[in-house]
């Protein structure tokens, strides 16, 4: 097997990330070996990280010495591994049994007999352990996220982590400036995130489960910490003419959400069925708490909701900048009530305005995306 690249990140197909979605634009030109996800926290006992648990021990079990793949809508798939780590990054002695256990499951899987060496892509501080180790010919750490701030992560050993691997890498990419200023400039290159264009463009049928009654304003996305409930709270109970929409798994308690009348929870969705709520409902929210881990992101959503041609309403963090006249941003619950009602909600027919929206992303494809990337690893 010629791999080009060993990939560390999260689960393959566990939700669209935007390093699934650049690996995905890598893959018709090369061989991916995937990692999946080296957790960033010790597990809780919860009924969510045991079933979690127990579903990682499982394909590692099931498949002990040989890649496996899995279906995506575009027919191409890396090679998947599930890796055999312990995932309590603050014990050295941990660490260095996950170093030996990952070599043992990888080496073999890494034939660089006839072929140059892979290039190693990291998008998670725990696989720093492994660089320099599978004879990788360059290190790349691609950074979306805080990970001194981000929800669900053992803050301390991951920071710690992410120092020394960006000490061992020679080459980093970030999602957002804000990010890059962490790292050393020299070595540092921004990839904004994409969109894909043709997707959330392309008119698709209205969503069946959508309310029939009242404007509709939806939210999709993991519903977590960052996400900004009492906000959500205030400004549904403000408008109880308007139906508000969430997508997503939760990831914290939305009890008192659902409590309202005139806020309904979906569920998760397929990535590709998105467009079939934020082409028909009247306003895409982006309802953020104000904390350095969204000072610092680059929500997939925002782009995707322009590319719909959905009207949004955001509270404000740094990147919606280039995009701030399209958008309303709005500070607390009345200015965001406000906001919704001043939207030109009833007009959901491609206007100038809703294809001004469109026509902003156009350019922003993930294809696009993709093509500054293999540029960067040309030229490294």
């Amino acid at each position: 097997m010629n791999i080009d690249m060993l990939v560390f990140a999260e689960d393959w197909g566990r939700h669209p990330s935007s390093t699934q979605h650049l690996i995905r634009q890598l893959l018709p030109e090369q061989q991916i070996l995937w990692v999946n996800s080296i957790g960033l926290r010790s597990p809780r006992f919860n009924q969510r990280d045991l079933k979690r648990s127990w579903s990682k021990l499982k394909a590692m079990i099931e498949q002990p010495n040989a890649c496996d793949s899995i279906s995506n809508d575009n027919d191409l798939t890396p090679q998947l591994v599930d890796p055999c780590a312990i995932p309590l990054h603050g014990s050295r002695l941990i660490r260095w049994l996950n170093q030996q256990l990952l070599i043992k499951r990888l080496s073999p899987l890494l034939n660089t007999q006839h072929n140059i060496a892979p290039l190693f892509w990291t998008s998670l501080p725990s696989a720093v352990d492994l660089v320099g180790k599978l004879g990788e010919r360059a290190a790349i750490y691609y950074c979306g996220d805080d990970f001194s701030a981000l929800d669900g992560v053992d803050h301390a050993p991951i920071k710690r982590m992410e120092q020394e691997l960006a000490d061992k890498c020679q080459l980093i990419i970030t999602s957002s400036a804000k990010l890059a200023s962490n790292f050393d400039p020299k070595k540092t290159h921004l990839i904004p995130h994409g969109v894909d264009y043709e997707l959330f463009s392309r008119p698709q049928p209205r969503a069946k489960d959508l309310p029939n009654t009242g404007p509709i304003a939806g939210f999709y996305g993991a519903i977590a910490g960052w996400f900004d409930q009492r906000l959500f709270i205030q400004v549904a109970r403000r408008l109880p003419h308007w139906q508000f929409i969430l997508i997503g798994p939760a990831h914290v308690d939305i009890s008192q959400m659902q409590a309202e009348k005139n806020i309904q929870w979906l569920g998760p969705k397929p990535h590709s069925q998105l467009p079939s709520y934020s082409q028909h409902w009247n306003v895409g929210l982006l309802p953020f708490l104000d904390n350095a881990q969204i000072r610092a992101c680059n929500p997939l959503k925002l782009r995707e909701y322009l590319a719909a041609g959905s009207l949004v309403v955001s509270t404000n963090f740094p990147a919606l900048d280039g995009y701030r006249d399209l958008i309303s941003v709005a500070a607390g619950a009345t200015a965001f009530a406000q906001a919704l009602e001043d939207s030109d909600y009833n007009n959901i027919d491609l206007t100038a305005e809703r294809m001004r929206r469109q026509l902003r992303v156009k350019s922003e494809s993930w294809a696009s995306r993709a093509e500054d990337l293999k540029q960067i690893l040309n030229d490294l």
